[in-house]
């Protein structure tokens, strides 16, 4: 099986010549809550939760039985029609969604969505009468998708994306309000989001309020460079008042702190503010199945309302009727066995924990995060918060250690960003912080030695 991977398989972000050198990849063949079974037989926690994605847990039978059943009866539509799943989900969102978010748009997944709503605050402003607003701000450090309309979101810089060039024209880069690395030099967390605020005030007026359709921001990051990064309480309230200002419309990416990853159903909600658009994915069917959501609200979804003034958009596989099944009993789940408020809790004494190890490991710079979307950043000197050089790789040390004690947890860039499912538990939390420990003083020790 892993031999045909390398031969066939062309994988996430891998390499499969460094894969082979290093045995890889694991092929995963069972898996149960925030454990996964290999085809060797050995049991790991996914400590990453898929891609910070795995909201339920693994081994959700309701899950493969609501995908089944949705199959039987009809497992897609006609031109021009949809399907009772489809139908309930959209309402179901809009139900549980802030404000006046209330008509989806449903795709397969996180880039999609962002796409669609690239598209949807392009058209909008359009058809308000505001045909010069093409550009999109969204703010260094941040990613919102794969795909080339959202690649280049979150300001590429390291030249990774150039052989995907050239860049398209009227992306702006804002500041990110990540007080541990604030690119102000700020003293507190709060005057940190104020001058945030202020430059990204200062790139709308220097660029013309009247070129600039929408401002995309997640509420928290998932980033090596800004990855867990909670902004002051100021700050999204702020940002929320320059964007009504200046008639920018304000994307939420909820792609991944949706549904319960940072103690709340969205993270937005931490801060009170509506979206004009916000995008979903990952856990909106904890991946069981390909599926996401661009979600509007009212007064600019009626902009799109008619036969001449429709969304000239389409996916073929957008609203399947199987994935909807699935995203329905998905957040049954979620809300049944009260996941959002486990996330809260245990996230709380996950945090607490890898607060305590900050006493033990001076490579540790920064713990940092909201709910189960936590960061731990790794730096070679704790005063002047420098990273390890790239030549050292500490990452791939990292990981290493942590495989060794049965953890899948990356560690990009120095950043260990621990995302497990929302059904673990404190006895879990105390097994995955005790692994750690023992890989962070495994990989100190032979950084020390080098």
């Amino acid at each position: 099986m892993r031999s045909r991977a390398l031969e066939h398989l062309w994988m996430h972000s891998a390499g499969w010549a460094q894969m082979a050198e290093a045995g890889e990849p694991l092929i995963m063949v069972e898996a149960d809550g925030a454990r996964v079974t290999d085809s060797r037989g050995r049991r790991w926690i996914d400590v990453n939760g898929g891609y910070a994605s795995v909201n339920a847990g693994y081994g959700r039978e309701e899950l493969a039985r609501a995908a089944y059943d949705q199959a039987r009866r009809i497992h897609f539509f006609p031109q021009r029609t949809t399907c009772p799943p489809t139908v309930n989900l959209a309402a179901k969102l809009a139900a549980i969604t802030p404000g006046d978010l209330s008509r989806s748009f449903l795709v397969s997944g996180g880039s999609e969505a962002n796409e669609t709503a690239l598209k949807i605050v392009r058209a909008a402003q359009r058809r308000r009468g505001e045909r010069g607003r093409y550009r999109i701000v969204s703010r260094r450090g941040s990613y919102h998708g794969g795909s080339l309309g959202v690649l280049w979101l979150g300001a590429p810089e390291d030249g990774a994306l150039d052989e995907y060039g050239p860049r398209p024209p009227g992306l702006l880069y804002a500041p990110q309000p990540h007080f541990y690395r604030c690119a102000f030099g700020s003293q507190s967390a709060e005057q940190c989001a104020a001058r945030c605020v202020e430059a990204t005030e200062k790139l709308i007026l220097e660029n013309g309020p009247e070129t600039v359709a929408a401002l995309i921001a997640e509420p928290i990051p998932i980033t090596p460079r800004a990855g867990a990064a909670v902004p002051h309480d100021s700050y999204w309230p702020m940002l929320r008042e320059v964007c009504d200002r200046h008639g920018v419309l304000l994307v939420a990416d909820e792609v991944v702190t949706g549904f319960g990853r940072t103690g709340r159903m969205f993270g937005i909600e931490h801060w009170g503010v509506v979206p004009d658009v916000m995008t979903v994915a990952k856990g909106l069917s904890s991946t069981c199945m390909p599926l996401g959501a661009t979600i509007v609200r009212k007064d600019i979804a009626d902009l799109f309302a008619t036969e001449d003034t429709l969304l000239r958009h389409v996916f073929t596989a957008a609203g399947h009727p199987v994935a909807a099944a699935v995203g329905l009993k998905n957040l049954e789940i979620i809300e049944r066995e009260k996941l959002v408020e486990n996330a809260a809790g245990v996230g709380a004494y996950f945090k607490q924990r890898l607060e305590a190890l900050t006493g033990r490991h001076a490579i540790i710079g920064d713990v940092r995060g909201l709910g189960l979307l936590l960061a731990v950043e790794i730096v070679a000197d704790r005063k002047t918060k420098a990273p390890f050089p790239p030549e050292r790789r500490i990452a791939d040390e990292l990981e290493a250690a942590f495989r060794k004690r049965g953890l899948l947890l990356r560690a990009g860039g120095g950043l260990i960003m621990p995302t497990p499912p929302l059904c673990v538990t404190r006895d879990d939390i105390d097994e995955i912080v005790d692994a750690m420990d023992e890989a962070l003083s495994e990989v100190a020790l032979n950084q020390a030695n080098k």
